[in-house]
């Protein structure tokens, strides 16, 4: 759903979720702890220690749909998206990708044990796949961040990581159409649920690429050009 308007730290965090329930999972990747009362974005990000400023841009970039302005991108503390970021990591392979394959599994049955293996395996490279482009931000692209946002230079540059910056949701396609197409069932109940599931974190994995792209590639090299100026 698309919000048309765009939130500010006086607004209520009860009022954003029920403009775009959406945002839930966004706000789980914040850790954002619930029971919010009628405490105001400002006082919950606040109380809990997040940016309120890379909050507000996040969240006003995925639910508006809209590019983030430049001169609030420029403002941007590059470690506290970082940090966002890192959070991001810990949801997806600490928590999501678990439960559904979990939930993948149960929803499994004895009857089609001739493409069960091949689900579960699509399954598992799409996780390694993840892994191996989380750990790439991990040990190369996060601490290059830190050492140029610390005036380091370095033979490294975000331009490499654009470049390299491929969408982790298609490696889901295949897995998607195999269980679309050919996995009937008598009792469809949990297969359905595994499939919102998976189409709900490619989205999620969308967004994230997305506020890689959008806003921690344009706030680095920012800040890339200025280390030059300073040269």
């Amino acid at each position: 759903m698309k919000v048309s308007r765009r939130f500010t730290q006086s607004d209520s965090v009860v009022d954003l979720v029920e403009a775009d329930y959406n945002i839930l999972p966004l706000l789980s990747r914040f850790s954002l702890p619930l029971g919010f009362g009628d405490k105001t974005i400002g006082r919950a990000c606040d109380e809990a220690n997040i940016d309120v400023d890379v909050f507000l841009l996040v969240i006003n970039h995925i639910i508006t749909r809209q590019l983030p302005d430049p001169i609030q991108i420029e403002k941007l503390r590059p470690m506290a998206i970082v940090d966002f970021l890192r959070k991001s990591h810990g949801y997806f392979v600490d928590y999501k990708f678990p439960e559904i394959r979990t939930k993948l599994l149960r929803a499994l049955e004895e009857s089609h044990n001739d493409i069960n293996p091949i689900i579960v395996r699509f399954f598992d490279d799409f996780i390694r796949h993840i892994h191996h482009h989380f750990d790439y931000e991990e040990n190369i692209v996060f601490p290059y961040i830190e050492a140029v946002a610390s005036g380091e230079h370095t033979e490294y540059d975000i331009s490499i990581f654009r470049k390299q910056h491929d969408d982790v949701g298609d490696t889901l396609r295949e897995l998607k159409n195999i269980i679309l197409r050919y996995y009937s069932t008598a009792k469809p109940d949990l297969m359905y649920d595994v499939l919102v599931d998976i189409y709900n974190v490619e989205a999620d994995l969308d967004s994230h690429a997305d506020i890689e792209n959008n806003i921690m590639v344009p706030r680095i090299e920012f800040l890339e050009k200025q280390l030059l100026k300073d040269k």
